[in-house]
């Protein structure tokens, strides 16, 4: 089995589609065997799930999540664990365990946020701003 972690100074990153590296451990039989960090090479959001596929990951431990990524990695056979916080190898024993804390509801909204139409002109209401173009 192959567990991702988005990973940063060996804590949990907190945002799946921001993470810059991804920590991967290989178990066996509930022990690690070993662990390497992966550089994501600038990949992003919905990429990032086709990059675990890459690396056969069969779970995802990470802070925030979006909709769509959770969407993507189910689709990929990959079981996604967000809205961890802390130490990434702790967090990856806790899982082995079965003592992981973790939000199954977790949901990344900002980039609703991104999208209020405070930095920029609505030429449509597609943003949901009603009328705030010129």
């Amino acid at each position: 089995m192959k567990i991702a972690v988005t990973y940063q100074d060996q804590m949990v990153f907190p945002h799946f589609g921001h993470t810059e590296h991804f920590k991967l451990y290989e178990v066996e039989n509930g022990n690690i065997l070993y662990t390497q960090i992966v550089d994501t090479n600038g990949e992003g959001h919905g990429a990032l799930a086709g990059l675990l596929t890459r690396l056969q990951a069969d779970v995802l431990i990470c802070g925030g999540i979006g909709t769509g990524a959770q969407n993507a990695l189910q689709e990929a056979g990959i079981s996604s664990f967000g809205g961890v916080t802390g130490n990434a190898d702790e967090a990856v024993r806790a899982y082995l365990s079965g003592t992981l804390s973790y939000d199954p509801d977790v949901h990344c909204d900002h980039h609703e946020k991104e999208h209020s139409c405070g930095e920029h002109t609505c030429q449509k209401d597609k943003h949901g701003c009603a009328g705030n173009g010129a």
